[in-house]
C-alpha cells in the first residue's frame, strides 16, 4: 500500500485535525499468569474487537487470579485474548471456537507458540457448539459476539445450560443487560462494568425459584 503523503501544516496556534478512525491494535498482551506480557497478534479483520486490557484485568480480578482446574469455553474467540488469559491462569481445558478461517490459523499458531496443550482451537459456529455442551458442567463460558449480530440471546441461553451450578458466564455487549432480561435465559447478574462502548457482565446461573 502506498504511504500517505505528508499532511499540510496546521494554522499557527491550532492542533492538526486527526481523523477519528477506529481500528484494531496490531497486538495485545496477556495480562497475568504463566504467559504474562506475552503478545498476541491482532489482524485487521472486519468486526474484530479485542476485549480491552482494563476490562480483561477487571474480569480476572472478579474471577480470582488462579483458575486452576477450570474448564472454559470461548464461543467467539477472535484473537483468543480471553481464552489464553484463562489458560495462562491455570485453566485445565480451554475451547476456542471461531468461524473466521484466518483467525483460526492465528489461534492455532499462538497455541503452538505457547505450547498450550490445554487449549483446543476449533473452527465452527460457537453457539451451535455451545448447545452441544449442554449439561457439560463448564466453570466459565466466555461470550463476546459481534456487536451488530442477533446472537446474544441464543448464546446466553446455551451458555447458561452448559454451566455447572457455581459456574460463571462472561458477556461483552454494546448495552447493559438487565436482570429481567437475563432471568428467562437462566442467568442473573453478578458483576458489571462499563468501559467506553463496552458493557462487561459477569453472570451466574439463576437461583431456582423456591
Amino acid at each position: 500500500m502506498p504511504r500517505p503523503g505528508k499532511a499540510p501544516a496546521a494554522p499557527a496556534g491550532k492542533a492538526p485535525v486527526r481523523p477519528n478512525v477506529s481500528k484494531a491494535p496490531g497486538e495485545i498482551r496477556i495480562i497475568g499468569g504463566l504467559w504474562k506480557r506475552t503478545r498476541l497478534a491482532v489482524p485487521d479483520r472486519p468486526g474484530l474487537r479485542p476485549t480491552p486490557d482494563r476490562v480483561r484485568e477487571t474480569l480476572f480480578n472478579w474471577l480470582g487470579q488462579d483458575l486452576g482446574g477450570w474448564r472454559c469455553f470461548d464461543a467467539f474467540a477472535g484473537t483468543g485474548a480471553l481464552g489464553f488469559e484463562a489458560a495462562s491462569r491455570g485453566a485445565r481445558e480451554v475451547w476456542l471456537m471461531e468461524q473466521d478461517s484466518a483467525l483460526v490459523q492465528r489461534l492455532q499458531a499462538s497455541s503452538i507458540r505457547l505450547k498450550a496443550s490445554q487449549v483446543r482451537v476449533q473452527r465452527g459456529d460457537g453457539v451451535a457448539q455451545l448447545v452441544q455442551q449442554r449439561d457439560a458442567g463448564l466453570d466459565l463460558v466466555l461470550l463476546d459476539p459481534p456487536f451488530a449480530s442477533d446472537l446474544f440471546e441464543p448464546a446466553l441461553r446455551a451458555g447458561a445450560q452448559a454451566l455447572q451450578a457455581e459456574g460463571f458466564l462472561y458477556l461483552e455487549a454494546p448495552r447493559a443487560w438487565t436482570a429481567e432480561e437475563l432471568l428467562p435465559l437462566g442467568l442473573q447478574p453478578y458483576r458489571y462494568l462499563k468501559a467506553g462502548a463496552v458493557h462487561a457482565h459477569l453472570l451466574k446461573r439463576a437461583s431456582p425459584v423456591v
